[in-house]
């Protein structure tokens, strides 16, 4: 009998999106401290075969963003002049926080303090860029290297056991805006869009503030990091609880008491991926790669990072979508391109294998290339792949081959 379930809870039914080029195998955010590989995934794409980023981006055009601005005004006002620092602006200096951190400090005075969860390995286009985007963005930034010998265990324990191996940073990223707010008792954090723009509930788009979910917890709730309880993951290693300060979330009672606010720019302002890249790209010295990135075809988005490529590769082995599938369906919706153009992307660029910072991976983790492959071929779905003369194929495709 031929296998056809879905071993992550995504719809066994392949459906695309109309309108760009997502499917409904798309995974939504996950609260990742949460995340023991048994959380429920796959985008909203409804029965008129439309996704609901898709929705949401028709309902934009829709939206007063002068009045929305107003909105941003008055709760600026709010936190203006009450520290040394307004905000905190957690980000790389990338298109997006560049963005963020700069018209924050130049368009509405405020004074924020960039902050940055480490890259797992800097590439040397990402170190120019986050250097640049405070020598030539004229912001003051904390860059957090959190240990690199778990750091690296971490990664590792992630993809083994969730082929994530991005988990680790991500939670950091989520994690260090309200962790240093609390610390330095700066009240307001601003990240730029919420994830919520690419696909996942409409309605987490009808608030600024970020779901505490994402950040905080309760004293007795248990911690899974790359798949592992923290208290078996003490019990195998040696590290000990206070070495795992930087990825666990804080109490609800700490934001609490700290009265610390979390906010979206993107509820403020009509988010545009390639406006923000034009804009860092002015004001705060940020530069797209000269060559673009292995598994699409654009040059500026998240490229700081060497293990940034797996993250997406791994993706693409898990539900069928890769980068390229990401950065064009945001381009349809932004109408930079057309939906035919994306699918011909799609087909040219979202299967590619990324070798260039390969061996550098394989290090990083301290595995080998058999195990990679042996891992990354366990995470392949039986609903949307299948082995044919020794290859992988994906079962059902946006492309006629």
């Amino acid at each position: 009998m031929i296998n056809n379930s879905s071993i992550y809870g995504l719809p066994e039914k392949v459906k695309f999106c109309k309108i760009c080029v997502n499917s409904n195998q798309k995974p939504n955010p996950v609260v990742e401290f949460k995340n023991d590989n048994n959380q429920k995934k796959g985008t909203g794409i409804d029965e008129s075969d439309v996704c609901n980023a898709c929705h949401y981006h028709e309902l934009k055009k829709n939206i007063n963003w002068e009045e929305r601005e107003k909105k941003l005004l008055e709760v600026l006002d709010l936190y203006r002049g009450k520290n040394e620092y307004d905000c905190v602006v957690p980000g790389s200096g990338g298109k997006d926080s560049g963005f963020t951190a700069h018209i924050l400090k130049y368009k509405y005075g405020m004074n924020p303090l960039t902050v940055t969860w480490a890259p797992h390995l800097y590439t040397e286009m990402g170190w120019k860029n986050f250097t640049n985007w405070s020598h030539e963005g004229g912001l003051d930034n904390i860059l957090f290297t959190p240990n690199g010998k778990l750091h690296r265990y971490l990664t590792q324990q992630a993809f083994l056991n969730l082929l994530h191996p991005f988990q680790p940073f991500i939670i950091g990223q989520k994690n260090i805006g309200p962790r240093i707010a609390v610390k330095f008792n700066i009240p307001l954090v601003i990240y730029g869009e919420n994830t919520a723009e690419y696909g996942a509930s409409i309605q987490e788009n009808f608030d600024p503030v970020m779901e505490p979910k994402y950040f905080t917890s309760d004293k007795k709730e248990k911690i899974f990091l790359g798949g592992k309880n923290l208290n078996e993951i003490m019990k195998q290693t040696k590290f000990k609880l206070r070495d795992f300060a930087p990825y666990t979330p804080l109490e609800k009672e700490e934001i609490q008491n700290k009265k610390v606010k979390v906010f979206y720019l993107g509820y403020f302002h009509k988010w545009d991926p390639q406006e923000m890249y034009y804009y860092a790209n002015k004001n705060t010295g940020f530069r797209a790669n000269t060559e673009r990135t292995e598994g699409t075809y654009s040059k500026y988005s998240s490229i700081d990072d060497k293990i940034d490529n797996f993250h997406y590769y791994t993706t693409y082995i898990k539900f069928g979508i890769g980068r390229t599938t990401y950065d064009a369906s945001q381009e349809v919706r932004n109408e930079k391109i057309t939906r035919n153009e994306a699918i011909a992307l799609v087909k040219m660029y979202d299967h590619e294998f990324p070798k260039k910072y390969f061996k550098n991976f394989l290090e990083y983790i301290d595995i080998n290339e058999d195990l990679f492959h042996k891992t990354v071929d366990g995470f392949r779905s039986p609903h949307l792949w299948e082995k044919k003369e020794n290859n992988w194929k994906l079962k059902q495709k946006i492309y006629t081959s």
